[in-house]
């Protein structure tokens, strides 16, 4: 797995690609507490390149959602969201947690 992070005015974008399993699921989950532990709580991950998720990857996404929204501080968006990951989601019944878009511009510019 691999994540880049990029600090824009507003938001933070990341993208992550290759494999989130129970084995790289700390190292995401420990990016994603870094920022909101700055005080940054608008978030877009680019799954673009994400090829596949375990459920330790599915909960880190929601424990980051739920930080990112306590208070009405911020947002988890997801953006580029592969055909397969998208099935995931359904399958766990949290493609209605997530907003997600087509591309990482769109996913930004809704902040």
């Amino acid at each position: 797995m691999e994540v880049s992070h990029k600090e824009l005015k507003r938001v933070d974008l990341l993208a992550v690609s290759g494999r989130v399993d129970s084995s790289t699921a700390p190292e995401l989950e420990a990016t994603l507490r870094g920022i909101i532990d700055s005080g940054r709580f608008r978030i877009v991950l680019d799954v673009a390149d994400l090829e596949y998720t375990s459920s330790a990857g599915l909960r880190v996404l929601v424990s980051t959602l739920k930080n990112c929204k306590r208070y009405n501080r911020g947002d988890l968006r997801l953006a580029n969201v592969p055909e397969n990951i998208n099935n995931v989601l359904e399958m766990a019944g949290l493609d209605v947690l997530f907003k997600t878009y087509p591309s990482a511009a769109e996913a930004v510019g809704s902040f």
